[in-house]
């Protein structure tokens, strides 16, 4: 089922994203490094800084950015820089998607759960100030 709606807290280990509706919640996680393993995010011997992303990231944000597409207004939450770094990833590498950006927000780490309610209380008041429409340019029926 394809929800209106999508929220992702993410850092740069892992990605939680929550695609809902007033009914329904459809949840994933991405790992930075697959679906098995977490990247070390501190480590005794972190090697040269250069100062460039590598493909590793690069896949990890394309993949965020695959599981969000389905929806059409996405809040992106995270306690750290990498909510900042998706926002330019879609930004350079896929620009038509950032509009479905409505909001980047700090937050530090709630609960599935606790993200839920927190998306849902602010489309809420989002979509009060902001006419929804599909693909198709159709009104849509708010559903948060």
């Amino acid at each position: 089922m394809t929800h209106y709606h999508a929220v992702v807290w993410l850092d740069h280990a892992r990605a939680r994203i929550h695609q809902f509706n007033a009914d329904d919640v459809e949840s994933t996680t991405i790992f930075a490094n697959g679906p098995n393993t977490l990247r070390q995010e501190h480590s005794h011997d972190p090697g040269p800084r250069t100062g460039k992303k590598t493909a590793e990231d690069r896949r990890y944000y394309e993949a965020i950015v695959k599981a969000l597409e389905p929806a059409q207004v996405w809040l992106v939450l995270g306690p750290s820089l990498a909510k900042k770094e998706l926002a330019r990833h879609i930004e350079e590498q896929v620009p038509r998607l950032r509009e479905r950006i409505a909001a980047i927000e700090t937050a530090e780490h709630p609960s599935d759960e606790e993200l839920v309610e927190r998306a849902r209380a602010f489309f809420r008041a989002h979509d009060r100030m902001t006419p929804q429409t599909g693909e198709a340019g159709q009104q849509i029926k708010k559903a948060s």
